[in-house]
């Protein structure tokens, strides 16, 4: 269970790094509409799991290989916009949020 303050920075790193993402536009993930769908943050505040959703999906792959190889300029943004709030800005490691694939492929089944 996380605690009111992993939610309260969960929702921050997630409204901010969504900003930061969406500025970069979609030419920096060969036209793919990445969205940040949640973030998780550790006990400690030092580290995050932000999960990201991809269209089109066959893209995730290209998309996670960039988003891993800019957190550290991601992490550096987002460092610039949150200062006043938080003490340590937390390590980011990025993963694929593949839900509404397995809803779609689920709706499928079913009919």
């Amino acid at each position: 269970m996380d605690s009111t303050r992993q939610l309260k920075i969960g929702r921050l790193i997630q409204k901010d790094l969504g900003e930061l993402i969406q500025r970069q536009g979609l030419a920096a993930y060969d036209g793919a509409m990445v969205t940040v769908t949640a973030v998780r943050v550790s006990p400690d505040l030092g580290f995050a799991k932000v999960y990201v959703s991809v269209f089109p999906s066959n893209k995730a792959k290209d998309v996670k290989v960039k988003l891993d190889e800019n957190a550290k300029d991601l992490r550096f943004e987002l460092g610039q916009r949150v200062r006043h709030q938080l003490r340590i800005v937390p390590e980011i490691a990025f993963y694929i949020d593949d839900s509404l694939d397995y809803v779609e492929r689920i709706d499928n089944l079913l009919k």
